[in-house]
């Protein structure tokens, strides 16, 4: 990893529950000694990427990041052109629905929107970092992505999240083939306990998967009946919000889906 790339991995470790990290605690979490992660988020600060508050001099993120935001959806409006396929899910499946966005190595959760049908529901975090690994979102996104990224991806690492996350990267492998067929990726309690999702891929213009859309409920609500018609939401889903996009699904992916689909998501 080079220095620009490791002063901006820094940023990864900001989120809803830690806006605010001190020198010390940034460098125990990036495994980085002080001086360096000083030096790095010293020319993050020349930048406007982070700026100093309070009397301690904690970080936080800067402005320039509002700014590189704000054009960047204006000119790839993603939250708008999703919302509506998102509140769409919503309605057809009664649960939370999201969408991830492939972010180089990453995987972030660009939007996401709740059903007002039950008053226990999967909740989700703006910007929230989830594992490719653990997630049916980062499955479904591995599964239709070129093999030298699975390797990039799958010789990290991989985090046991919880009692069923599955970290053999060989039985992740065999997995990706079944998704393929199947066209959708699931995930049991694999990066939270009690949580089951359901997620098919999203594709740029280039037939490339940028990311997945997602369906999350508590486990003991997905019986066969929701799976069903999870499955088919999504799979509309993925086609209209890739078409929104700009973009064109996997040759065998829409082939798979136009077997499967006769009505779009908003029919």
């Amino acid at each position: 990893m080079g220095t620009v790339s490791k002063a901006l991995s820094l940023l990864n470790y900001f989120n809803l529950s830690r806006q605010e990290i001190g020198l010390a605690e940034l460098a125990r979490l990036s495994g980085q000694n002080k001086a360096t992660v000083y030096r790095h988020m010293t020319e993050l600060l020349e930048h406007g990427l982070v700026e100093q508050v309070g009397s301690d001099r904690q970080y936080r993120l800067g402005p320039a990041l509002i700014k590189l935001s704000s054009l960047r959806e204006a000119a790839a409006p993603t939250r708008e052109v999703s919302k509506k396929i998102l509140q769409m899910l919503n309605e057809k499946t009664c649960e939370t629905s999201h969408l991830s966005m492939i972010a180089g190595t990453q995987l972030n959760v660009t939007a996401y929107s709740y059903s007002s049908r039950h008053g226990t529901r999967v909740t989700m975090e703006d910007a929230e970092v989830i594992s490719f690994h653990s997630t049916s979102s980062g499955l479904a996104v591995l599964a239709y992505s070129e093999a030298h990224f699975q390797d990039q991806i799958l010789s990290r690492p991989l985090e046991k999240r919880t009692a069923f996350t599955i970290t053999d990267p060989t039985k992740i492998r065999d997995m990706l083939d079944r998704i393929r067929d199947q066209g959708c990726a699931e995930s049991v309690s694999g990066f939270e306990e009690d949580v089951h999702s359901i997620a098919c891929p999203v594709f740029n213009a280039a037939r490339d998967c940028i990311g997945a859309i997602a369906v999350a409920a508590p486990v003991a609500r997905m019986n066969t009946d929701l799976k069903d018609i999870t499955k088919d939401a999504l799979f509309k889903a993925s086609l209209e919000i890739t078409q929104l996009m700009g973009g064109f699904p996997a040759h065998d992916y829409e082939a798979l889906t136009g077997r499967i689909l006769s009505t779009p998501l908003s029919g």
